[in-house]
């Protein structure tokens, strides 16, 4: 895979450097780089320990990265090399595959595409394909047919057909031995016991977060973002209304709102009995 992702030469012009970074009390220095996507500020090799979010892929990550002294824009090492194209790339090797620094947006109503690989949303960099609908992440393109975590497990894990185990929709049905769950997506699985792998969990071995024993965060799911949204939007109404109408009439609104629920519950709790 090293071979796939030289580093671009768009990026810029690269030099050592031994400027500090402030944001680490003991930083790794490593080169400094003038990446295209952020031509106003140079960027830094630093390796931290804690969680970030990358500015290029929007996805998390964790030890060596590229970030800005001035402001706050960090890329994955592999984000910061990926290269213009990708050709014979193991996972989709029928055709080329062609870096974008912006994905295609998500349209009202509709969510972002997704990766055919880790089956997450592809809300930044992204390796796609002209010909088909192929795209993946930065980080997926790191993973292969094949992949060995000697740490995890001792047998080689070979990737699974996408057409047994790949869904936009629902769960694969196949459970990881390493988060314990079903997901949609790509599935690897040992070539000497029934040990499985998500492709998804298999980049937390790529991206810094396994290194540095950070588990993956979960994202707030949409319904409890709703509900939060609905419910700000509720209260703003109420304090607009006592705003508008005076302390009088908005006391008096509340209280009725307040007063209905219980009512409401009383009556849940009279047919419960």
């Amino acid at each position: 895979m090293q071979s796939l992702l030289k580093s671009s030469a768009s990026m810029g012009n690269n030099k050592n450097s031994q400027i500090e970074f402030p944001t680490s009390p003991q930083p790794t220095i490593g080169e400094e780089i003038t990446h295209y996507t952020h031509s106003k500020h140079p960027l830094i090799e630093v390796n931290l320990s804690e969680l970030f979010t990358c500015t290029g892929c929007k996805e998390y990550g964790s030890g060596k990265r590229f970030a800005c002294q001035q402001c706050d824009f960090q890329l994955h090492e592999f984000c910061a090399s990926s290269p213009p194209l990708l050709q014979n790339h193991p996972l989709h090797g029928q055709h080329q595959l062609v870096f974008h620094a912006k994905p295609k947006q998500a349209k009202a109503g509709i969510a972002w595409p997704k990766c055919d690989v880790c089956n997450k949303s592809t809300k930044g960099f992204i390796f796609r394909c002209r010909a088909c609908s192929f795209q993946m992440h930065p980080c997926c393109a790191k993973l292969s047919t094949e992949i060995n975590f000697p740490d995890v497990h001792p047998h080689t894990l070979k990737l699974l057909p996408p057409s047994k185990t790949s869904s936009s929709v629902n769960d694969t049905g196949i459970l990881c031995n390493e988060c314990k769950k079903t997901r949609s997506g790509r599935v690897y699985r040992c070539t000497v016991c029934d040990y499985h792998l998500h492709a998804v969990c298999a980049k937390a071995f790529i991206n810094g977060l396994r290194d540095n024993d950070i588990p993956t965060p979960e994202k707030p799911s949409m319904i409890g973002k709703t509900s939060r949204l609905v419910s700000q939007v509720v209260i703003e109404f109420i304090g607009g209304l006592i705003e508008g109408f005076g302390e009088g009439v908005g006391e008096y609104l509340v209280q009725n709102i307040v007063r209905g629920r219980c009512i409401s519950s009383g009556r849940r709790s009279r047919t419960r009995e």
